[in-house]
């Protein structure tokens, strides 16, 4: 039986929980999704304010952090479903800024003088047939032109040039930078990838509830409160969780090596 509730959206969505785990099915679990997009909407325009990706492509990427919430989400709980889904999203949409974000820091004002040059770029053609040069950019923005020069710099090399670029050689033929470039480190990033392997196996041996907090904290960049939350446990569970596991995890570790 369903606890009552005053919310129609917690009740309808508890009751289409109800259905799901009965049925499995996956035009129920499109309905619970639609129910709380707007979980997702909210978290993608928390974010959208504070990075440079489009809304559409947040909400995208939070609509899986909703997808995963509801495919783990236990009813016999009996925690709100929002509050257990919040993690989720926020954490997917974590990780897609973090995956995307650029190699090099520039300052926020920076960026801000990078929008205004574009802009300026194109009044100028239009009002002039040509782009102005530095001189006129920096004169424009009351700069140096040392001051634009070196902002300049830092826009262009913000994001790090692709090792897979293709460029040509004497003889016509086309290679990638990356086979021009000795890589010492070859085999210690082919041993940090057996190590995360490793990991991921020892994690797969952990108890359900141990390998989701370990999840939550160290693969979703959780705090212990909100695992806690989304768990629907107390904190000092939630530490404890975590020093069991990585303990435990120390220990399969170990035993693999001997």
């Amino acid at each position: 039986m369903l606890p009552l509730s005053k919310d129609p959206l917690k009740f309808e969505t508890l009751r289409l929980f109800q259905e799901y785990r009965q049925v499995s099915c996956n035009k129920v679990r499109n309905q619970i999704i639609q129910l709380n997009i707007g979980l997702v909407k909210k978290e993608a325009y928390h974010w959208v304010n504070r990075c440079g990706e489009a809304y559409e492509d947040l909400l995208q990427v939070g609509s899986l952090g909703l997808l995963r919430a509801v495919e783990k989400f236990d009813l016999e709980k009996g925690n709100a479903f929002s509050s257990f889904a919040v993690p989720y999203i926020r954490g997917e949409i974590q990780h897609y800024l973090r995956d995307r974000s650029s190699s090099v820091r520039i300052p926020r004002q920076w960026m801000e003088i990078g929008h205004q040059v574009s802009s300026l770029r194109e009044k100028y053609e239009q009002q002039h047939g040509r782009l102005p040069n530095d001189l006129e950019i920096a004169k424009n923005l009351e700069l140096s032109l040392t001051q634009w020069q070196e902002i300049k710099l830092a826009l262009q090399n913000r994001e790090p040039i692709s090792l897979d670029v293709p460029i040509s050689n004497d003889e016509g033929s086309k290679t990638s930078l990356a086979e021009l470039i000795p890589d010492p480190r070859h085999r210690s990033f082919q041993l940090v990838q057996e190590d995360q392997i490793r990991l991921q196996q020892a994690l797969e041996q952990l108890e359900e509830r141990t390998r989701q907090v370990l999840e939550f904290v160290f693969l979703q960049d959780l705090t212990q409160k909100q695992a806690a939350e989304a768990m629907g446990i107390s904190v000092v569970t939630v530490s404890r969780q975590v020093k069991k596991g990585v303990q435990s995890l120390k220990n399969i570790l170990m035993m693999e090596v001997l």
